[in-house]
């Protein structure tokens, strides 16, 4: 049984666009969220990620459905009255007051003594990183040092529940890396419960013990990072957690034969789980250039471009029914990826093993 701090059931929102029509934001969810755990609600734009935090949160009214917070029902409780902090994605910190004024403002409005106060505010500062800077001003700031300061602030009043709406997208590709392993390690040390809000795929397998794919108001998979990435449920989470090479066709439980006739070969079924209509994913690192010795099946294709990218080789290319594939070859294999050129042909190995099947009927 899961020790679940915050439950959503048959949670509902709706809203109306300046067109007339009724836009399903949140379409019956149900959500159990385990208790210091970090979850990530993962998804594209208008997927009702946002408006499934500000349920949460208080900001949205539900149309229908019940959200309970430690045993306790929250859905008609105001926001104020919620053991839930929030970390906006522009910090929202005061301008006029310095970082330990901001910092404490949450205790210092709920009759915090002063003394404690300065305890309070001191310890948790110097868990972000921030000792020693009480009483510089927002302005005086980076951007990461103000994203501390609004962690800081949500922290030191000690809420059950900690919600983060997109905290790290202002922030630059290095910083915003940094700040990923901070987050998960204050996480784990203050042994709250993080909700956090991203678009990005990478920042929510890095970060999450689970992750919540969301589509059209409702929850397409709910699982470990690892699982969602290897084992999608449906083609809409392959396609959006990382690149994908898709292939519609069906299988006898052993080779999958996609509808223009080629064969890929996968792990054997167990009974009848993995035959009949579905689809093949082969991500793209999961491909290989072939050497002399390699005994794995293969795909014949014919080289398009060659995208240098650092750590890999980004190889587009085609089948000979005309099907685009892409492969992420690491660039320790620089010399194998020097002898291809666009127009050669090439075989790309794979291991059945990495071949995952999708049912037709979760396929849409």
């Amino acid at each position: 049984m899961r020790d679940a701090i915050v439950r959503l059931a048959s949670a509902a929102k709706a809203f109306s666009t300046p067109e007339g029509r009724e836009v399903k934001a949140l379409d019956g969810i149900d959500l159990e969220i385990d208790r210091n755990e970090f979850i990530t609600l993962l998804g594209p734009s208008g997927c009702g990620k946002t408006t499934l935090l500000q349920a949460i949160s208080g900001f949205v009214e539900l149309d229908a459905g019940r959200i309970t917070i430690d045993g306790e029902d929250m859905t008609d409780r105001p926001p104020y009255r919620r053991p839930v902090n929030t970390v906006f994605q522009n910090y929202a910190l005061f301008p006029h007051m310095s970082v330990g004024e901001n910092t404490g403002y949450a205790l210092e409005a709920a009759g915090v003594g002063r003394a404690e106060r300065t305890d309070r505010v001191r310890s948790i500062l110097k868990m972000v990183g921030l000792e020693g800077m009480e009483g510089r001003l927002p302005r005086q700031l980076s951007g990461g040092q103000q994203q501390r300061v609004a962690l800081a602030r949500a922290i030191v009043a000690r809420p059950k529940v900690l919600l983060l709406d997109e905290p790290l997208s202002a922030l630059d590709r290095h910083l915003r890396e940094t700040m990923q392993l901070e987050l998960k390690n204050l996480q784990h040390e203050l042994g709250i419960t993080f909700i956090f809000v991203t678009h990005d795929q990478q920042e929510a397998l890095t970060m999450s013990d689970r992750v919540a794919v969301l589509a059209e108001g409702r929850i397409q998979q709910l699982d470990t990072p690892r699982q969602i990435y290897d084992h999608p449920a449906n083609t809409f989470v392959a396609s959006f957690i990382g690149a994908s090479n898709l292939f519609e066709g069906s299988s006898d439980g052993q080779t999958f034969m996609t509808s223009d006739g080629t064969a890929i070969r996968h792990a054997p079924a167990t009974g009848s789980e993995g035959k009949g209509a579905a689809v093949a994913l082969i991500r793209p690192e999961n491909f290989f250039l072939a050497t002399n010795a390699d005994t794995c099946p293969a795909l014949d294709v014919t080289v398009e471009q060659i995208v240098y990218v650092g750590s890999s080789f980004e190889v587009f290319g085609r089948t000979t029914d005309g099907r685009r594939l892409m492969a992420q070859i690491p660039a320790s294999q620089r010399g194998a990826v020097g002898q291809l050129a666009a127009g050669q042909a090439a075989r790309w190995h794979y291991d059945p093993a990495s071949v995952h099947l999708i049912a037709a009927k979760e396929a849409a």
